[in-house]
């Protein structure tokens, strides 16, 4: 498939195509349900130095069906599609991100934990993945690239999820998490659930107004708070 991005932005951040910080490599450990999990982050790359509390929350907060076909958009080094990899083993997962750094760091991370059921293609937004659908679309999207880009993808959110699907979204008060809250509720006609809670941060899980609601996690009771911290390699 061909790579369609974004012209580079003035100041560069973790939205960037192509990083121009020089690459300082490092491994990284964190456990994921009793797995120790090892990776190699680098800089110029969403969480370079260690597993950032949002995303923990994320990835604690995964429950994918066996089989579904899940999505981590904006993928940074892996860890969420990762994760989702382990936890869905007969289903798969497409990894995108628009930063090239990150995509060749994610297919090294997938290679050196063994995930066979999990792909990445480099593009921005939803792009790489245009006429397909998902169970499941998890992110932590790239706040610092502006709201009207969030605004964009949310919108474009309904079309790539099957007629079941949801979106897991992870955010903290300080990058607009109540706004996107209210907007999707409003713009989706969406049930809107807070999944969970920790360190600021809350886990929004959202379904088309055409999505019913599981009846499984209706009866899984009050959002969880996670503080487990990551695990940093010596």
């Amino acid at each position: 498939m061909d790579e369609i991005l974004p012209p580079e932005p003035p100041a560069e951040h973790y939205f960037t195509a192509r990083p121009r910080s020089p690459s300082r490599r490092r491994e990284l450990r964190f456990l994921y349900r009793g797995a120790l999990v090892t990776v190699v982050v680098d800089r110029g790359v969403f969480a370079s130095s260690a597993l950032d509390p949002g995303t923990a929350l994320l990835i604690e907060t995964l429950d994918p069906g066996p089989t579904d076909r899940i999505l981590d958009l904006g993928c940074g080094w892996g860890a969420v599609g990762l994760a989702a990899a382990r936890a869905a083993p007969g289903g798969s997962v497409l990894l995108t991100d628009v930063n090239r750094r990150a995509v060749y760091l994610a297919r090294e991370n997938l290679r050196r934990n063994r995930i066979a059921n999990a792909e990445v293609r480099a593009g921005a937004g939803f792009v790489p993945v245009r006429g397909e659908r998902f169970d499941l679309i998890a992110t932590n999207p790239p706040y610092h690239a502006g709201r009207e880009l969030l605004l964009a993808l949310l919108a474009e959110g309904p079309e790539h999820l099957t007629p079941t699907g949801r979106l897991l979204l992870v955010g903290k008060g300080s990058q607009g998490i109540h706004f996107y809250q209210r907007w999707l509720t409003d713009h989706w006609a969406a049930t809107v659930e807070v999944r969970a809670r920790g360190g600021g941060y809350r886990v929004l899980e959202a379904r088309p107004a055409s999505a019913p609601v599981d009846e499984r996690k209706a009866r899984a009771g009050p959002p969880r708070t996670v503080g487990r911290r990551p695990r940093r390699s010596a």
